[in-house]
């Protein structure tokens, strides 16, 4: 079989290109697996090490024990037993339960969507989830709010279908804390009003110092590839930030935060502070995978007050899915957390958002199912491609249009790849062939995989809904699995993976068949290697990809045939390229240097054979 060295360098920049755009969004990830080893394998000996973090958040109670104490702490005193009393608020998306003990939110339900054991996604459900700060509650005494025992009014109905509840702490010398939390319909934001009378004597130098505790459970049936995808999303001075989540990850910033994200792979858990907090530290960790947790992480957020007696501060909880549109209705830039495009691909989150996006949203309106609506965007991009795609084959037919005398060349200067190169060089010139004509827009395409990689890697949509064998199109349909791991691959094998790769390999072979030979031995299985490679890279990745993958194949083999047997008129690009060697050339400022540099160089290499000689 023979090939072009300049179809070889092509799939070589595209194997690079996946390589380091792989190794850029997994490096956290191989970073977390060398130091889960370190992880105990029980919560309980988890705990101590993030109490050591945070002295300020106490270790909850089991919320699902009713706890009786009497509770005196300095002025701040609730008379006879106290009680924990549990109140909700919930809309048709999200339903969200109150412990009075600590006035905070204690379970937070998501009814229109399911976890990986059929249950509803609970963002809040562990007591390790906690909301707390410091007051002073008398002489020298100071006690976590968490500690203390609201009171807990009844759930009010707004006229405009929305519901509150307010939780009040107070003390007869007039001072109180009240916490007064609101939920409007078919919305997953909870507002949160903080409302302090007497600021100047419970708060030290006029500082409310948050503590604010947030455990992600696995929700998605590979865990890996979950926290893969969980990450520390921000809102500063200067725009939007993340970081991906890493065990002992530790970030602080002194002014301009004003929301703080702990965002999973589909769902996430936002903090957000219309006065902005003028301090935040955070420390996180990575549990071990035996626990079902995918993070922890601890922040401590201070706030400025007002020099006043009383103070009204307004916060913001955002409990929801990573759905694009429903963040982006928030105005807070909050939709930069869904991964569209990150680090040195950012660029493709615009591909994303002004062509993949509304076309697929579109398209899926009329079709059947999401695997269908798949095959409709890869059709819709191929057509939007197909002039890059004919040129290239335009180009690969003018190469294969040469071969006859690029053998006759070969003949000529054997042994001698040099001068083989340089009269290569001016048969492409005089025949009006560009060498590179044939990879530049297959590489001029990449950009568009990686576009949709992020974005079927991100859509919740997909999230859950079956085609074919995939019973998730957002995860890898693993047909084939076994009980170990195989460096690489895995401990399963995805069948759409197996499809993108034997329709990889017979473009390849198709290719081939057409090209010249470039006449490096080192080359020859080059052609092969790559879809080898995607094996790897594509057993891994959401079925909606590989399924997106494995039909742009076919649609590529279908073109090769058809536009190189019924389009392109061989003989009509023959009679072109012998008119075009008729034509006088100007060399270019670069091909005249390229001449140069060859040319001093085959001079160097016969004075270096004249002095071996001698």
């Amino acid at each position: 079989m023979k090939f072009d060295k300049n179809s070889v360098i092509g799939i070589s920049l595209l194997a690079i290109l996946f390589i380091g755009y792989f190794y850029f969004t997994r490096q956290g990830q191989l970073e977390l697996e060398a130091k889960q080893k370190h992880i105990a394998d029980s919560l309980a000996a988890l705990q101590p090490a993030l109490k050591k973090d945070a002295v300020s958040a106490p270790e909850l109670l089991s919320l699902d024990t009713v706890k009786a104490a009497p509770v005196a702490v300095g002025s701040m005193v609730q008379k006879g037993k106290a009680t924990e009393v549990i109140s909700s608020l919930e809309n048709e998306l999200v339903k969200i339960s109150f412990t009075n003990k600590g006035a905070r939110p204690h379970r937070v339900e998501l009814k229109k969507y399911k976890s990986a054991d059929s249950t509803n996604v609970e963002l809040i459900s562990s007591d390790f989830n906690k909301l707390s700060y410091l007051i002073n509650t008398g002489n020298n005494e100071t006690a976590s709010t968490d500690e203390l025992y609201f009171v807990a009014d009844e759930v009010k109905k707004e006229a405009d279908g929305s519901s509150s509840i307010a939780f009040k702490l107070q003390d007869s010398s007039g001072k109180a804390i009240v916490h007064k939390y609101s939920l409007k319909p078919d919305a997953y934001l909870l507002d949160w009003q903080l409302q302090v009378k007497g600021a100047d004597k419970i708060f030290t130098q006029n500082n409310i110092n948050l503590v604010w505790q947030v455990q992600s459970d696995q929700h998605e049936l590979d865990i890996q590839s979950e926290k893969r995808e969980t990450q520390l999303g921000l809102l500063d001075a200067n725009g939007y930030d993340y970081f991906t989540m890493r065990d002992g990850l530790n970030k602080s910033w002194e002014s301009g935060l004003k929301w703080l994200s702990i965002k999973q792979k589909f769902f996430n858990t936002t903090l957000i502070a219309d006065q902005g907090f003028s301090h935040v530290d955070i420390n996180c960790k990575m549990p071990a995978d035996s626990l079902r947790i995918v993070s922890q992480s601890v922040a401590n957020m201070q706030l400025n007050l007002p020099a006043t007696a009383n103070a009204d501060l307004k916060f913001s909880f955002f409990m929801g899915p990573n759905d694009y549109q429903t963040l982006r209705s928030q105005h807070i830039e909050l939709e930069n957390i869904v991964n569209l495009g990150q680090g040195v691909y950012a660029f493709v989150k615009y591909i994303n958002r002004w062509v993949v996006m509304p076309v697929f949203d579109f398209i899926q309106k009329y079709a059947l199912n999401y695997g269908l609506a798949i095959a409709l965007l890869t059709i819709f991009i191929r057509l939007l491609t197909s002039p890059l795609i004919y040129s290239s084959y335009v180009s690969g037919a003018k190469m294969k249009a040469l071969r006859p005398e690029l053998d006759a060349i070969k003949a000529k200067f054997e042994g001698d790849q040099q001068a083989f190169s340089m009269e290569q060089m001016k048969l492409y010139r005089s025949a009006g062939v560009n060498p590179l004509g044939g990879c530049v827009p297959g590489l001029l395409q990449i950009p568009i995989f990686f576009a949709l990689y992020a974005y079927f890697n991100a859509n919740i949509d997909l999230r859950g809904v079956s085609f074919w064998w995939s019973k998730d199109l957002s995860s890898f349909d693993a047909v084939f699995k076994w009980g170990f791991n195989i460096p690489g691959l895995g401990n399963h094998l995805s069948l759409f993976t197996i499809l993108a790769v034997v329709t990889n390999l017979l473009i390849a072979l198709y290719s081939m068949n057409s090209t010249p030979d470039s006449g490096n031995p080192a080359l020859k299985y080059m052609p092969y290697i790559f879809p080898v490679m995607l094996l790897g890279i594509f057993n891994g990745l959401p079925s909606a990809l590989t399924w997106y993958y494995t039909v742009s194949n076919v649609i590529t083999l279908v073109m090769q045939f058809v536009i190189q047997t019924y389009i392109i008129d061989h003989n009509k690009i023959l009679a072109e390229i012998e008119a075009n060697k008729k034509k006088p050339k100007e060399k270019s400022k670069w091909q005249e240097r390229f001449e140069q540099m060859q040319e001093t160089q085959k001079k160097v290499n016969s004075m270096k054979d004249k002095t071996s000689k001698r």
